[in-house]
């Protein structure tokens, strides 16, 4: 949304709004202040509280524009910060939605930062204000998804005290809108945008503090290292790693570089927080320089190539390493018919291996372990491997997470299973692990003979290629695919907000859950009649406390690192 300031010259060419227009019954038109993909704003005289006001007009000509101005609106609503223009009112007639909002008399960060009229200090302090604003849209579930200089308004001599106006959340999400976290929905603007924003796959906070970090990444070296001459030259270098903002403002405190650093990181969870960035912000005002001017522009000559996947962090590096030890020595004890090695041994190089190359290591151990079984055994081991890589290419800590389905199944409550992988942050990651959760807990039924969930299917045997091809066609696999389909809807019912909700929500999905495993069970036709889910009733209630209880953990861990 632009200015009044901004736009008090009429660019050539530029229209006029039609003399005295009324909208709404009571907003006069003015002045157009500016035109953009999503809308044309102007500025008002509201005639019923005697104020100058801003009218974002958004021509309806579809479905989609439609829908795009309701959520614009519904994001404005939910929010009522000092640092984010204030919505007033929505409404629609039958042209176009109208979005009347505060009028901001200032101008944009861009615009102060190209005139050089900022110090270091000014724009720290306006990181702090940006900051805050940006916490308080998290903590009402809503995502920018375009933070950027132009979209940053600074009221007239707020520059100097911190003030900063965020406004444009024309294509800002809400967290609880599920229909807005399909893969593939690229919104926002791509000299700013995070990696996995431009992927299309989701937009989180992390994005917005990503932005942030490269708006202060721009105002702090005069140069944004992700803009190219173009857009395909700007769109390969999203995602690259950036040059250190302490190499090219030495002058600069060394913890401000490295909070910014750690902002503009191409994974969304090395990032750090908000409230991090915030601290270090206001750690390094007392010593910035408070001589405003311009920035020169920093060589790009040190912007990397897209960067290799960051190395996993070390306390999942260290779990992975734990349960591919497990498995191992699991594995050597139960299955292997003469191990080459000790159970203990063959745990603890499994283990070296995969904190040391967590995919690599896995699949050797894996590898390794088929080789020390026999032909039959050695079928379901590379059975339970293979899938697993493929489906969990880029989650290497996650491999061995759905051994958890039949150590359930041990206790009878493998039911609960999908409530555990639908805790996995990515949509995709809660698919893939609630349908292997059941894979390996149909291979491990087979290899043992015992009932952990729906029991083998008559005729499997206990190894070898034919009880594997028994397996996938008695339809048993059906299961899998509810558990996958329980697990990747399982935040849409449980959402962390009230502990009241989430406990209907949790015990709906339960049931649902349960009901739909069962009911594919008893449509399969075994020779000893439709089998039924082991410990369905008791896993499924565990599988709904366990929804909350860990939802509920995660949104504290969240709360804690808010400002």
């Amino acid at each position: 949304m632009k200015t009044a300031d901004e736009a008090s010259g009429r660019a050539p060419g530029e229209s006029r709004a039609p003399s005295g227009e009324l909208v709404l019954g009571r907003y006069r038109l003015v002045r157009r202040l500016g035109a953009g993909g999503f809308g044309v704003v102007w500025l008002a005289h509201d005639e019923k509280l005697d104020r100058a006001v801003a009218v974002k007009r958004i021509e309806v000509h579809d479905d989609g524009v439609a829908a795009r101005a309701e959520r614009e609106a519904k994001a404005a609503a939910r929010l009522g910060h000092p640092g984010i223009v204030a919505l007033y009112e929505t409404a629609r007639d039958d042209d176009a939605v109208y979005l009347v909002s505060e009028l901001v008399r200032g101008r944009t960060l861009g615009e102060l930062l190209e005139d050089g009229a900022l110090s270091d200090a000014d724009v720290l302090r306006l990181g702090v204000a940006l900051c805050d604003a940006l916490a308080h849209a998290h903590r009402r579930g809503v995502v920018h998804r375009d933070v950027k200089p132009g979209n940053v308004v600074v009221p007239a001599g707020g520059e100097h005290d911190g003030r900063v106006k965020l406004t444009d959340f024309g294509v800002a999400r809400t967290l609880d809108d599920d229909a807005l976290t399909r893969t593939g929905d690229v919104v926002g603007t791509l000299a700013y945008m995070a990696p996995e924003q431009a992927d299309g796959r989701g937009a989180g906070a992390e994005a917005d503090l990503y932005a942030l970090g490269l708006v202060l990444f721009e105002a702090l070296s005069g140069v944004n290292p992700v803009r190219g001459r173009g857009a395909a030259a700007t769109a390969r270098r999203v995602g690259a790693r950036l040059p250190a903002l302490g190499r090219l403002r030495r002058d600069l405190a060394l913890e401000l570089c490295r909070a910014i650093d750690r902002a503009v990181l191409p994974r969304p969870e090395q990032r750090g927080t908000l409230a991090e960035l915030r601290g270090a912000l206001r750690t390094a005002l007392p010593a910035a320089g408070g001589d405003p001017g311009t920035v020169a522009a920093g060589r790009l000559a040190e912007l990397a190539p897209p960067a290799a996947r960051p190395p996993v962090r070390p306390g999942a590096r260290a779990l992975a390493a734990l349960a591919a030890g497990a498995l191992t020595a699991a594995g050597l004890t139960w299955l292997a018919a003469d191990p080459p090695l000790a159970p203990l041994a063959g745990a603890a190089g499994a283990a070296l291996a995969v904190a040391l190359l967590p995919r690599l290591g896995w699949l050797a151990a894996a590898a390794a372990l088929a080789v020390c079984c026999a032909d039959g055994v050695a079928v379901l081991v590379l059975a339970v491997a293979l899938p697993t890589a493929l489906l969990l290419r880029r989650a290497d800590t996650l491999w061995s997470a759905p051994a958890g389905a039949p150590l359930l199944g041990a206790v009878g409550l493998a039911a609960a299973w999908p409530a555990l992988a639908g805790q996995a942050r990515r949509p995709w990651h809660r698919l893939a692990l609630g349908a292997l959760g059941f894979w390996w807990l149909a291979l491990a039924e087979v290899a043992s003979g015992a009932r952990l969930g729906l029991g083998a299917p008559p005729g499997a045997g206990r190894a070898g290629a034919a009880a594997l091809a028994t397996l996938v066609t008695s339809g048993a696999l059906a299961v899998a695919a509810v558990w996958g389909a329980a697990a990747l809807a399982l935040p849409a019912f449980v959402r962390g907000r009230r502990l009241a909700v989430d406990v209907v929500g949790a015990t709906a999905w339960a049931a649902l859950a349960g009901s739909s495993a069962q009911a594919v069970a008893a449509a399969l036709t075994w020779r000893d009649g439709p089998p039924s889910v082991r410990g369905l009733v008791a896993g499924a209630v565990l599988a709904g406390g366990a929804a909350v209880v860990l939802r509920a953990l995660r949104g504290e861990a969240r709360g804690r690192s808010a400002p």
